[in-house]
């Protein structure tokens, strides 16, 4: 998928783009690649696949979520920033955190943020299971997204904590989603969530599956969780 493609499929789904827009994106791209030659950020450096499998499988989570109703989002996880910073150049208003174990990964955003003159995006470096304990955080995002960084009920440990009650979290997954949900599906009732949609479609030119799972936060998560780290991935309630 070329950026013209990019721009062409993303305009058929209701998202313009700017030439501005158009700018970042390229400018993220090229940074991407830079970067990538001195730390390991990506396995994926051709720009096509780039667009296709970085950018546009990014921005696939506003085709069935309506990002203008959205104001806070914490991407957990974010590693070179997937999702939520294709989701934020798509969509400047919103109020992005980003959380990632990894300090070298903080320090390419930071850098990535001021190159694309990006404003209302925070880089914390933490592990998920002590950001979502800091009450500085706990239960103040309308949105919390996490794109295949572990099963369902591990990330939804990780991140529903994270949600406002009544806000979400929006789960991207690839393949196998379904048998992962309802293995999960004792995870997302004991951290206080509910199903709300699945929604399940395939990317363009290559036709890989891929499934969102939007989980509604119905009652607060009870304070012992998340627990801490590294016991979510070693004992995961399932």
């Amino acid at each position: 998928m070329n950026p013209e493609q990019f721009r062409e499929q993303l305009l058929q789904q209701g998202i313009a783009l700017s030439d501005g827009q158009m700018a970042q994106f390229d400018a993220y791209f090229k940074m991407l690649v830079e970067w990538n030659e001195k730390m390991n950020l990506t396995a994926i450096t051709d720009r096509d696949e780039v667009y296709l499998k970085h950018f546009y499988d990014s921005i696939s989570a506003a085709f069935y979520v309506d990002f203008k109703e959205v104001g806070t989002v914490c991407d957990v996880g974010a590693g070179a920033g997937f999702p939520s910073i294709p989701i934020k150049i798509c969509f400047p208003h919103l109020d992005v955190t980003i959380v990632d174990s990894l300090q070298k990964r903080i320090t390419f955003l930071d850098a990535l943020a001021a190159e694309l003159g990006l404003d209302r995006v925070h880089f914390h470096h933490a592990r998920a299971e002590e950001f979502g304990q800091n009450k500085a955080f706990r239960g103040t995002f309308d949105l919390v997204t996490a794109r295949a960084v572990a099963r369902m009920s591990v990330l939804t440990e990780l991140c529903l904590p994270l949600a406002k009650k009544n806000g979400f979290f929006l789960a991207m997954k690839g393949m196998q989603a379904e048998q992962e949900l309802k293995i999960g599906a004792k995870a997302i009732a004991t951290l206080g969530g509910k199903v709300k949609d699945h929604f399940a479609f395939s990317l363009p030119v290559e036709d890989s599956e891929r499934n969102l799972y939007l989980i509604e936060k119905v009652k607060e998560t009870p304070n012992k969780y998340p627990r801490k780290a590294g016991t979510p991935n070693k004992q995961p309630i399932e």
